[in-house]
């Protein structure tokens, strides 16, 4: 149950050329910013400890189960609270619970393996991630769930496109946050420990780190993330330089607009009418729809963050800022 992360208040470009750009650089800057978020917590447990956690598109699927159930849980009671407020509560618990979780699996499933061969804690990702898959079906069942609107976005005209005030929210929180982790781990002693466990974890074992509370905090720090914000957010990890904290970063936000500009003109690059070879049948759709008639239409903007990771194994498998990170014992 790899989630899929879609922006609320996303909105449809109010014509023209230069506009439709402009609103799908928009959409994309707040997509790419749920994905970078997600994208971390991918690169932060590779780049300590090697290892891709699968089970991580869980960690945030889950997140946003509970986020809902509080929420949906609160408004039943008919509380007398802010909308803020309620969001806020939801968001706290999602996160309490994804880090626990995070925590949990860290020490319960992969910590036993951390000198086991390589392919063992791969297996074992692969297998929480199952887990966890059919834990949430049978907590929220496999109905489609939504959130409900408590807060109505209000959008803002900016250069002929338009931005609304959730999606300026998006976006400035996904900055603090990641501004947040740099400063985590470029100026504290934490962040110190994560640096030298990431480039030796036995000279730093023998510096007096605690590697298990660094690789903890790693998983830990990633899920926090995880719960504010997917199989895509892996591919944006890739993209960027998988165990880069910049390359995730990037890696998010391009793919997000990769995605928006793909969805934007897929249709009018994939659009047939004018063809000579086109039917009678073809023909007549053709005309009902203004000569708008496309093969693809937005639903197939998820193609493009697969295609992207193809080309970027194939061309550049360190991804567009990552180094190669050399075997561990």
């Amino acid at each position: 149950m790899h989630t899929e992360v879609h922006t609320q208040g996303a909105v449809a470009p109010p014509g023209g050329a230069v506009d439709t750009f402009l609103q799908q650089i928009i959409n994309g800057l707040t997509l790419g910013s749920v994905y970078a978020l997600v994208a971390l917590g991918y690169t932060m447990v590779y780049g300590i400890i090697g290892l891709i956690n699968f089970a991580h598109g869980e960690v945030v699927m889950i997140g946003a189960m509970v986020s809902l159930s509080v929420i949906t849980a609160l408004l039943g009671a008919h509380v007398q609270l802010p909308s803020v407020l309620i969001i806020l509560a939801g968001l706290i618990v999602a996160v309490l619970v994804c880090m626990t979780l995070a925590y949990g699996m860290e020490k319960i499933a992969y910590r036993p393996l951390r000198k086991a061969p390589r392919l063992a804690p791969l297996i074992t990702a692969i297998g929480m991630s199952i887990i966890l898959q059919n834990l949430a079906l049978m907590i929220w069942g496999r109905n489609y769930l939504t959130f409900p609107t408590l807060i109505e976005p209000t959008p803002h005209n900016i250069l002929g496109a338009s931005m609304t005030d959730l999606q300026m929210l998006i976006v400035a929180l996904a900055g603090l946050l990641m501004a947040g982790l740099v400063f985590i781990v470029q100026r504290t002693r934490l962040g110190m420990a994560m640096r030298a466990t990431a480039q030796n974890p036995q000279v730093a074992g023998l510096m007096g780190i605690d590697i298990n509370v660094v690789i903890s905090a790693a998983f830990v720090i990633g899920a926090a993330l995880a719960a504010v914000a997917g199989l895509k957010a892996f591919t944006a990890a890739v993209l960027g330089g998988i165990g880069n904290l910049a390359g995730a970063m990037l890696g998010g936000i391009l793919l997000g607009i990769i995605e928006a500009l793909g969805a934007g003109y897929i249709g009018d690059v994939s659009n047939i009418c004018g063809f000579p070879w086109l039917g009678d049948t073809l023909q007549e759709k053709c005309t009902a729809s203004d000569g708008q008639l496309s093969l693809f239409g937005s639903n197939y903007q998820d193609v493009f963050a697969f295609f992207v990771l193809i080309l970027v194994l194939i061309f550049r498998p360190s991804g567009l800022l990552g180094e190669r990170v050399a075997d561990r014992a």
